[in-house]
């Protein structure tokens, strides 16, 4: 399977940086990393169910506004490999695995 590449829209005034953190906020690696799971969900037609999330790397903060990219590709394992990148490189990476 090729890459599929899609944009991740967070808008800048997400909850989420409410908080975290005062005066430098930055999006928190579970929110990055539900909406990189729901963008994989709608374009593979595979659902939570169907994997487990191997590993997540969060490599560099995501702070408001920031355009963000996604690409992911399905491996010959059966595994997703994902990769979100920023202005500055990638900000994430990780492996869905799926279930037996």
């Amino acid at each position: 399977m090729a890459a599929v590449v899609t944009t991740l829209a967070i808008a800048a005034d997400h909850p989420a940086f409410d908080g975290h953190f005062p005066g430098r906020p930055i999006l928190p690696g579970v929110v990055l990393l539900s909406e990189a799971l729901a963008a994989i969900e709608a374009s593979s037609g595979l659902g939570p169910e169907a994997w487990t999330v191997a590993n997540a790397k969060f490599l560099e903060p995501v702070t408001p506004g920031a355009a963000l990219t996604l690409s992911h590709e399905r491996l010959a394992s059966g595994a997703i490999r994902f990769e979100i990148r920023g202005a500055a490189g990638v900000v994430a990476n990780g492996t869905l695995s799926p279930r037996a």
